[in-house]
């Protein structure tokens, strides 16, 4: 066999061994939680095969916007399916505080319609072709910790519920969630008392719950979105080192609870 002929069948050989890496898809989408239209954003690898874990985004404040669209994109990466989720309703995004604290309160003062909300969200996940519907989770930033932590102690069936710089519910005494718990907080952030941190982790220890809790040197909130120190708001910042550790933290839980 020549030198040529050699090189030639050695570069076939690796071709037809490498593996095939797919790019991550993209599809948005609308669904409806009673009269409500609602946006959805899903993303997946599409050079993965069979049915995978679903993890469900819910935003910040601002509404479903391009950070929680980037947060699903992370977990197709991952090798998951994510779905950036609407609480808000169609159309209502902002980079305004004011504006944004106004959308908050609005969907979250009948804790019922947040409840639809986030049931209308997990029954859309579930019915995406490539979830398994029996592994489904939820991630939550700032706002959005705040509704994934609640949906938890309301015992929403996710095997997994997990915060990121998230405002913190009142704990109860007897949380009904049976799924891992996952906390990562800003030490330096001014807008989570860290009393409330305190009680909150506090009463999951006594619950005897699944949960890891960690709280991240210097961090101040919205740590993971890279447009925080442009919202004009003290107290926000991104941290590069803080989002990146965070996600690991996340990522190696993900495996623990789908392996």
């Amino acid at each position: 066999m020549s030198v040529r002929t050699l090189i030639a069948s050695t570069i076939a050989f690796v071709a037809l061994a490498a593996p095939a890496f797919g790019a991550v898809k993209t599809k948005p989408f609308e669904y409806k939680a009673g009269e409500t239209t609602l946006v959805g954003y899903l993303a997946w690898d599409d050079a993965a095969t069979g049915k995978r874990p679903g993890v469900l985004v819910v935003h910040e404040w601002w509404g479903h916007n391009e950070h929680a669209r980037k947060q699903a994109e992370r977990l197709a990466e991952a090798g998951y399916v994510g779905m950036a989720l609407d609480m808000y309703g169609k159309g209502k995004v902002t980079q305004h505080p004011a504006d944004a604290q106004k959308f908050a309160q609005e969907s979250t003062k009948d804790p019922a319609v947040i409840q639809a909300r986030f049931d209308a969200a997990v029954a859309a996940l579930k019915t995406d072709e490539h979830v398994d519907a029996d592994k489904i989770g939820a991630i939550g930033y700032c706002f959005g910790g705040r509704i994934v932590l609640d949906m938890a102690q309301r015992g929403a069936d996710l095997d997994i519920a997990a915060s990121f710089h998230g405002a913190i519910p009142a704990p109860v005494e007897k949380p009904a969630f049976k799924g891992k718990i996952a906390i990562f907080n800003g030490a330096a952030d001014p807008m989570i008392p860290a009393d409330s941190v305190a009680a909150y982790v506090k009463a999951l220890a006594t619950a005897h719950a699944d949960f890891l809790f960690t709280n991240l040197p210097g961090a101040k909130h919205a740590f993971t979105n890279p447009n925080a120190d442009k919202a004009g708001v003290e107290g926000l910042g991104y941290s590069a080192a803080a989002d990146e550790n965070s996600w690991k933290a996340f990522a190696a839980q993900l495996k623990l609870v789908f392996p």
